[in-house]
């Protein structure tokens, strides 16, 4: 006696790619939203931390982390180390060390003894904010330290380990759209001083991330103020 061998119909095969397409959509579809909301929150960074600012310069006519009569301001404040409290300058690399008193760090002490900002206010390691990706986020005057040459402003905030795609959304959603013009730039991860903004457009397929943002790339993104 034969036995019979029963296979998938075309309604049912049909149904399962379909079934199968809407899952793979809605994975895309939240990653794309997962994605978006890291963008909205790097932005957010680069908003806020000029809050920071001119809040606290309405409140003690100083700038936090230059801020010469912090003691007499805040309690359990620590006056800035690295430059001249007072001069009207946050001196100091955007990423100096988190267990330095370098007036860029001790600035972060200061907006939250303020009640400004949230987190810890004696330095040490895991003291700087980070973004939504994990990378540094820090601020410092533009006169004091050039993180890219030519970005002009009073001051700059600077948030590193940026992936090149976010880079290029940022650059879109707040500025001009092109990495190396106005006033937020792009430059690779671990930058010296006064290095040239990255590109990101024209580059050839492969190319290094000195030649162009590549959107796996890891990158620091700066912007003045």
């Amino acid at each position: 006696m034969k036995s019979q061998q029963s296979g998938f119909t075309l309604v049912e095969i049909a149904i399962v790619l379909v079934i199968i397409g809407l899952l793979l959509g809605g994975i895309l579809k939240g990653q794309e939203l997962i994605n978006s909301a890291k963008v909205k929150n790097l932005a957010n960074d680069f908003r806020v931390i000029p809050t920071y600012i001119y809040a606290y310069q309405d409140r003690f006519k100083a700038l936090p982390g230059d801020d010469s009569a912090v003691v007499n301001h805040l309690p359990g404040a620590t006056l800035g180390t690295g430059g001249t409290p007072g001069n009207g300058v946050i001196e100091g690399h955007w990423n100096a060390d988190e267990t330095s008193t370098i007036e860029s760090n001790i600035f972060w002490q200061h907006v939250r003894l303020a009640n400004l900002a949230a987190g810890p206010t004696t330095p040490a390691a895991g003291f700087a904010p980070v973004n939504a990706v994990g990378g540094r986020v820090g601020v410092t005057s533009a006169t004091s330290t050039e993180v890219i040459g030519g970005l002009a402003g009073t001051y700059m905030v600077c948030s590193g380990g940026i992936q090149g795609r976010f880079a290029k959304q940022l650059d879109v959603q707040m500025d001009d759209g092109d990495t190396t013009k106005g006033s937020l730039r792009v430059v690779a991860d671990g930058t010296a001083s006064g290095g040239a903004a990255i590109p990101n457009n024209g580059c050839a397929a492969g190319a290094a991330d000195s030649a162009c943002v590549n959107d796996g790339g890891t990158y620091t993104v700066c912007m003045a103020f």
